[in-house]
């Protein structure tokens, strides 16, 4: 099962974007039931909702949030009870990480995920050890799989929107 970080799930929200892609290809039905999460396609916490939809309901980019609110529908999205919050507390403290950061983490791997999908390389490095952390540059590219040339180069691309509200 993958988690999603609010700026992995932004990214998937921009019609073609180059990392966009990549993250909307895990909520296509064939890649989420062949890997056996039923009818969701992956988990995150419930402080997905606020941060990822405040800015575009509060601007009525009515497509994004068309698209957002679609994306969080297919997500199990969990509560931050004392159990995540303590473990978030941990994550926290061994990492450096702020609370909302390390809240979607210890969510991730609270539930049990196997992957933690984000673009942020500044919190999310390779010394975290409690699960995979995976960038959205280094899923398959579905445009690459079909035969089409990729126009963009991943890690040029920026979501529709500025990261600073979305963790």
């Amino acid at each position: 099962m993958d988690a999603f970080d609010a700026d992995a799930l932004i990214y998937a929200a921009v019609p073609g974007h180059p990392l966009g892609r990549r993250v909307i290809a895990l909520f296509r039905p064939a890649e989420f039931r062949s890997a056996g999460h039923g009818t969701t396609a992956g988990t995150g916490s419930v402080l997905l909702l606020p941060e990822v939809l405040g800015k575009p309901l509060h601007d009525g980019a009515t497509d994004e949030i068309r698209i957002l609110t679609g994306l969080l529908a297919r997500l199990d999205l969990r509560p931050v009870d004392r159990a995540t919050a303590e473990l978030a507390t941990a994550l926290s403290s061994r990492y450096g990480l702020k609370a909302t950061d390390a809240t979607h983490l210890a969510t991730a791997v609270g539930m049990g995920a196997e992957r933690f999908i984000t673009n942020n390389k500044r919190d999310f490095g390779a010394d975290i050890e409690e699960i995979d952390v995976t960038y959205p540059g280094d899923l398959p590219d579905p445009a690459a799989e079909a035969g089409q040339p990729d126009r963009c180069q991943p890690d040029q691309g920026e979501p529709s929107r500025d990261e600073a509200g979305a963790g």
